[in-house]
């Protein structure tokens, strides 16, 4: 890959323009337009579904032709098919410009396709630049084109001997104030908060986003898996959003459920057996650890049975963040493909 310092930096700022969109049926998408020079001639980015693309966006800040020459910036491949808005990968060629830097593909079916309809008339195009940090952007969006289904967020809180909770069962407070915190910004990112029957009738959890005693801005949406009945008096029930109950155990089922309604951004925080049966089932996009430098003991682990029968069936993570929150340490992971490693480092127990 060679892209220029000014266009690196560029990347750096559409990615900051792509999380001022609306998080929705369309991705957040930012796009920078760099004169021949490198110095910045616009900026753009999707303001939701109907709105101009964030190329066309940044391009209708020009007067006609001052895009010739020019170079796009943008966190998506842009787009090459006509909605309610036109092909962006046209837009680009119409307005001359002569090079585009993009950081991830497009995965859709009907969307992709831009970067090769820019080439086939004259483009320079270069893909790739700072993938992972636009993927975090639009990490749901793109679960959802390649596998219609919503994005998943495994949670859970552990011990340092990977309990989730003291032999009598008791777990609250396991993490500081800070790790709380952390958990709950994370919550109001969600578009839906998934446990288990077992959670609410054990727990009875409001499921809400919170700042202290205060109730973030957005909130995700409850969601109880499992046949048990949910009591009338359960905390949930006065969630600001009417809570979804799905009876049954089977969650592919209830993932295309939550996307048939919309909901692309899944955090789950059902308990070990729920987080381990999404595990189990390979449905885990993420995985949030939040460790405690405390033990335990005892047989409340953190996950149960996940269908690892011995070491060469191991679910192999990939750590993207350690994040310390206090005396507590977040892990930030996810599945590792074939291409992160090829296994154990050499010496490895």
């Amino acid at each position: 890959m060679t892209t220029t310092a000014a266009e690196r930096a560029a990347m750096t700022r559409a990615i900051e323009l792509a999380r001022r969109g609306p998080r929705g049926v369309n991705p957040q998408v930012g796009a920078v337009l760099l004169s021949p020079t490198g110095e910045t001639l616009a900026e753009g980015w999707h303001r939701g579904a109907g709105t101009p693309h964030a190329e066309v966006d940044a391009l209708s800040r020009l007067a006609p032709g001052a895009a010739h020459g020019a170079t796009a910036v943008v966190t998506l491949e842009p787009c090459n098919h006509t909605g309610r808005t036109g092909p962006c990968a046209v837009a680009l060629i119409e307005a001359g410009v002569s090079r585009v830097v993009y950081a991830l593909d497009d995965p859709g079916e009907l969307s992709g396709g831009g970067a090769e309809r820019l080439r086939g008339a004259g483009v320079d195009v270069e893909a790739g630049e700072q993938a992972d940090a636009a993927r975090e952007v639009v990490a749901d969006w793109m679960t959802a084109q390649r596998l219609g289904r919503p994005h998943v967020t495994v949670k859970w809180a552990q011990s340092l001997d990977g309990r989730a909770a003291a032999a009598d069962g008791s777990s609250q407070w396991i993490t500081g104030a800070a790790a709380r915190a952390d958990v709950h910004r994370r919550r109001a990112r969600a578009d839906a908060i998934v446990v288990g029957t077992g959670t609410v009738l054990a727990d009875d959890p409001a499921l809400t986003a919170r700042d202290g005693g205060r109730l973030l801005d957005h909130q995700p949406v409850p969601v109880v898996i499992g046949s048990r009945a949910v009591p009338a008096d359960a905390a949930l029930r006065q969630h600001p959003h009417e809570p979804i109950l799905i009876p049954g155990h089977d969650l592919r089922e209830a993932l295309l459920l939550l996307h048939d309604r919309g909901l692309q951004r899944v955090f789950v925080e059902g308990g070990p057996t729920l987080a381990s049966a999404f595990v189990a089932a390979g449905l885990a996009d993420a995985v949030l650890a939040y460790i405690a430098p405390v033990l335990l003991g005892g047989p409340r682990l953190a996950l149960t049975d996940i269908g690892v029968a011995d070491i060469s069936g191991a679910r192999r993570l990939v750590v993207d963040e350690w994040l310390p929150l206090g005396a507590d340490l977040l892990a930030i992971a996810r599945p590792a493909s074939p291409h992160d490693h090829d296994g154990p480092p050499e010496g490895a127990a």
